[in-house]
C-alpha cells in the first residue's frame, strides 16, 4: 500500500467503516466457530483456527474482497461422518488435499464453472444441510451425543427428549438454555431497534444466557477451549498423509474440494448483488480458498468455505475494503489467546441452539413456488436432493440431483415433434414429419409412430426442419426400413443427409 493510498484510506473513512464491520463480522463469527466445531465432531479450538486463517490469510488474497471465510455449516456433515469412520488424525491430510485441489483448479481457471452448478442442487444441498444440522443439534441441544446419520437422529430424537426429561443428568438445564438462546434470538430479529441492527443477535444471546448460567450456578455442559490456542494446532504425520492413497479418503477430499468451491462461488455471486464494489475474481477466489484449506488441513482445522450470514454481515455493517476481513480474523486470534477462559464458560447447548437457529433458516421449502416457475421439473430437483441428501448422505444426495437436473435438461434439448400424414401426391403413400432434435428419448415415441403405418406404404421421411438426429434415431429408422419389405413396405429417406445431422454436431465441436 503506497503512502498516498495509506493516507487516503485513514483519512477518507474507509478505515473507521471496515473497523466497525471488523468487530460485527467478530461477533457474529466467534459463536458460530465454536458452534460448528461441536458439531462436526470436533474441539471449538479447530474452528476458531480456522476462522482466524479465514480472515488473515484468505481475507488478504481474496478475489471477493468483502466475502469472509471460515467453517461453514454445510461442511459440518461431511466433518462429522469423515471423523465417526477415519478418526481425527484423518481429516488433517484430507483437508490439505482438498485445499490443493482447490487451488490446482483456481490457476487452471476453472473456477467460474462452478458457476453451473443448478441453482436448484444448491437450495436443495442448503435445505438438505439445515434438516441434518437440526436433526444432530437437537441432541446436543440436550447435552446428549448425536448420531452418525440424519434418519437415526431424528429416530432417537423421542428416547434422547424422554431421558432429559426424567430429570436425571443435564439434559433439562441445558434444553432451556438452548431454548433461551433460540428464543432471544427470534425475538432479536423481530424486535430490534433500527440503531442497533449491527448488533448480532447470536451474540446477544450467548452474552445473555452465559452470564446467567455462571451467576446461577446451571450445571450444563460448557465449551472445551485450551488455555494455549497453538496447543490444539496438530500437524499431519507421514502416516497421516499416507493413508490418502485409501479410496474413502481421496473420495472425500474430492467432495470437500467440491462443495466447498461451490458454497464459496455461489456466495461469492450473492455478495457481489450485495454492494456495487469490486467485483469477484473467481480463480482467484478459488485459488485462495485453496491455500486457506491447505493451511487448516496443515494445521489440523475444520475446512471452511466462503458464508454467506458472515459475508452479509460484513456488507451490511458497511465494510469498505477486504481490511475489514482480515481484522475479523485478528480479533479472533486476540480473544482466542488473551481470553480462552471466557470461552470456557459458554454453554455447548448455547452454541446448539444457534446452530438449531440456523439451520432451520436454511431449510427454505418456500423455494419450492419460486422454482416452479421455471418449471415443474426444477422443483422436483430441489425437493429430490434435499430429501436425498436426508436420507442418504450430502455427496449421494447433491449426485441425484446432479443426474436428474442432466435428465432433465436431456428432456428439454429433445423436443421432436413426430407427425404422420398422407401423402397427398401419391396414393398409397404417406409423409414421416420430424421436427426438432431426434435423441434416444424420443426413440419410444418415433417407434409408436412407425408401427402405425399402413402395410403396403411407400413412407416418405420429411426432415426439413429437423435440426439433429442421434445414433439411437438413426439406428431406428435403418431399423425399420430393413424391416419394411416384409410389410411391403418402403422407406423414403436421403440417407447422406439423414447421416450428416448425425454426425454435424460431433464435427462441430
Amino acid at each position: 500500500m503506497s503512502s498516498h493510498v495509506f493516507s487516503k484510506y485513514f483519512s477518507g473513512g474507509l478505515f473507521s467503516r471496515d473497523m466497525l464491520g471488523s468487530i460485527v463480522v467478530f461477533l457474529v463469527a466467534l459463536p458460530l466457530c465454536m458452534g460448528i466445531a461441536i458439531a462436526s465432531g470436533m474441539p471449538p479450538a479447530a474452528g476458531l483456527i480456522t476462522g482466524i486463517i479465514g480472515g488473515i490469510v484468505v481475507g488478504a488474497i481474496a478475489g471477493s474482497p468483502l466475502q469472509v471465510s471460515g467453517p461453514a455449516a454445510g461442511l459440518a456433515v461431511l466433518v462429522f461422518e469423515l471423523v465417526r469412520e477415519h478418526g481425527v488424525a484423518a481429516l488433517g491430510p484430507v483437508v490439505l488435499l482438498a485445499g490443493l485441489i482447490q487451488i490446482a483448479a483456481g490457476l487452471c481457471r476453472v473456477g467460474i464453472w462452478f458457476r453451473m452448478t443448478s441453482p436448484a442442487v444448491v437450495a436443495g444441498m442448503l435445505s438438505g444441510i439445515g434438516i441434518l444440522i437440526v436433526a444432530s443439534q437437537a441432541h446436543v441441544l440436550i447435552d446428549a451425543k448425536p448420531a452418525a446419520r440424519g434418519l437415526e437422529n431424528f429416530a432417537a430424537l423421542p428416547g434422547a427428549l424422554a431421558d432429559a426429561f426424567s430429570g436425571e443428568g443435564t439434559g433439562l438445564a441445558a434444553l432451556g438454555v438452548g431454548l433461551t438462546t433460540i428464543a432471544i434470538m427470534l425475538g432479536w430479529e423481530k424486535l430490534r431497534p433500527q440503531k442497533l441492527r449491527f448488533v448480532p443477535g447470536a451474540l446477544l444471546a450467548v452474552v445473555a444466557v452465559t452470564a446467567f448460567v455462571q451467576f446461577n450456578g446451571v450445571n450444563v455442559n460448557k465449551v472445551d477451549v485450551p488455555a494455549n490456542l497453538l496447543s490444539a494446532i496438530s500437524l499431519p504425520s507421514f502416516a497421516d498423509l499416507g493413508g490418502l492413497l485409501e479410496p474413502s479418503l481421496l473420495v472425500a477430499a474430492l467432495t470437500f474440494a467440491f462443495i466447498a468451491s461451490a458454497e464459496t462461488l455461489l456466495s461469492a455471486a450473492a455478495v457481489d448483488r450485495m454492494h456495487d464494489g469490486v467485483r469477484t475474481n473467481y480463480d482467484r477466489e478459488l485459488t485462495a480458498q485453496g491455500v486457506g484449506n491447505t493451511l487448516c488441513g496443515l494445521f489440523g482445522a475444520l475446512p471452511m468455505t466462503g458464508v454467506i450470514v458472515r459475508s452479509a454481515a460484513n456488507v451490511q455493517a458497511g465494510s469498505a475494503t477486504r481490511m475489514a476481513t482480515m481484522m475479523h480474523g485478528a480479533w479472533l486470534l486476540v480473544f482466542a489467546l488473551l481470553l480462552p477462559w471466557l470461552m470456557r464458560m459458554t454453554p455447548v447447548s448455547c452454541l446448539a441452539g444457534i446452530l438449531v437457529f440456523t439451520g432451520v433458516k436454511m431449510i427454505n421449502f418456500k423455494q419450492v413456488k419460486s422454482f416452479a416457475a421455471y418449471g415443474k421439473g426444477t422443483a422436483a430437483i430441489y425437493l429430490a436432493t434435499t430429501f436425498a441428501i436426508v436420507a442418504t448422505d450430502l455427496l449421494a444426495g447433491v449426485l441425484v440431483g446432479f443426474a436428474l437436473s442432466l435428465f432433465r435438461l436431456a428432456l428439454l434439448s429433445s423436443r421432436l415433434k413426430v407427425n404422420l400424414a398422407e401423402h397427398d401426391d401419391e396414393p398409397g403413400a404417406a409423409k414421416l414429419h420430424l421436427t426438432g432434435i431426434a435423441t434416444f428419448l424420443k426413440v419410444p415415441s418415433m417407434a409408436r409412430t412407425l408401427e402405425q403405418v399402413p402395410p403396403n406404404t411407400r413412407l416418405h421421411v420429411v426432415m426439413d426442419d429437423l435440426h439433429h438426429v442421434d445414433q439411437a434415431s438413426f439406428e431406428l429408422l435403418r431399423d425399420w426400413a430393413r424391416n419394411a419389405k416384409s410389410r411391403g413396405c418402403e422407406l423414403v429417406v436421403d440417407w447422406m443427409e439423414l447421416e450428416r445431422r448425425v454426425e454435424g454436431p460431433a464435427k462441430a465441436a
